[in-house]
């Protein structure tokens, strides 16, 4: 049968097909799908212990979607990610004293990495997921900064000296790398000394001082873009958040406020810090937008959030 279509119907169904390719195309922008992707994947890992004792939980970067990731009755503490092979890294006393463990996040599978009678704490993974980064007592000096294959095998001192030693991060490179060493003088009988941000090779040579500001300062990590480095430290018997140029200068005060402040970490697009922030026990997770000083609260709890990191999966 044959249908006659009027000009005024040929405009309209040239309309209504004109807007069925704009919608088809609007669902299918995979530009669209692929940032909604990108967000999601986005995560903070932190410590909290509104379980009553310390556990590592996992958050969506606004403080919703919570989810304990270690649930064992014991200590664990100090979450380190790594992009490379998709490993949570972390200290455990659940085997009696503080061990390294890995978290498989695929199939949420725990493993432990070292064994030995000596503290190891502190993991910080390579950026090619490759070695490992942390702190023990094993050799009866003071704490010092090894490194070890992923698997746990092949441990090897980077420092071994009588000198304290925390907080080691690795550049986005890999090559070098930043750390804490307690440095006191002989007269000096305070708890925590004078702490100072070094750097040095990754293969422990050619250490170097970065900081020389009164006060302990410690926790230092690179940016994503290997070009600043944020860390804590102490400013008029307050803790606050600096952040400064790979080679210790243009030291700048970010939080500058009368709550203790500390162990900062960048957001995957270096914008944000996420970091600790209370007073009297009760600590909280916030991240500050480093430009615009705007803050956020993230956790609200009355015990202790802490030891953030800002991670993708």
């Amino acid at each position: 049968m044959y249908t006659h279509f009027t000009q005024k119907d040929m405009k309209q169904l040239t309309l209504i097909f004109a807007w069925m390719m704009i919608a088809s195309c609007g669902q299918l922008n995979p530009k669209d799908d692929s940032d909604q992707t990108e967000s999601q994947q986005e995560r903070i890992v932190f410590v909290t212990n509104r379980d009553g004792n310390p556990e590592i939980y996992q958050m969506d970067t606004d403080g919703k979607h919570l989810e304990n990731l270690t649930n064992h009755d014991s200590i664990d503490y100090s979450p380190a990610w790594s992009d490379a092979n998709r490993q949570l890294y972390f200290y455990s006393k659940r085997d009696g004293n503080p061990e390294i463990y890995s978290l498989d996040m695929e199939d949420k599978q725990i493993r432990r990495l070292t064994d030995h009678p000596a503290n190891d704490v502190l993991p910080n993974p390579s950026p090619d997921g490759s070695q490992i980064l942390f702190v023990s007592e094993r050799d009866s000096l003071s704490r010092n900064i090894y490194r070890m294959q992923a698997d746990g095998s092949n441990v090897q001192p980077l420092t071994l000296n009588q000198l304290y030693e925390e907080s080691p991060d690795w550049s986005p490179d890999g090559r070098t790398i930043v750390f804490t060493r307690q440095l006191r003088d002989s007269t000096d009988h305070s708890h925590a000394g004078n702490g100072e941000i070094h750097l040095m090779n990754a293969d422990g040579s050619q250490v170097r001082r970065l900081t020389h500001k009164e006060g302990y300062d410690s926790g230092a990590t690179f940016s994503p873009d290997g070009q600043k480095i944020a860390f804590y430290g102490l400013r008029d018997d307050f803790w606050d958040l600096f952040i400064m140029d790979t080679d210790g200068s243009h030291i700048y005060n970010v939080t500058n406020d009368s709550t203790e402040c500390y162990s900062p970490e960048w957001s995957p697009d270096g914008q944000w810090l996420v970091y600790t922030a209370g007073e009297k026990g009760v600590y909280n997770l916030w991240k500050i937008h480093i430009e615009s000083k705007q803050r956020v609260q993230l956790t609200h709890t009355t015990g202790r959030n802490e030891g953030p990191i800002w991670v993708k999966w």
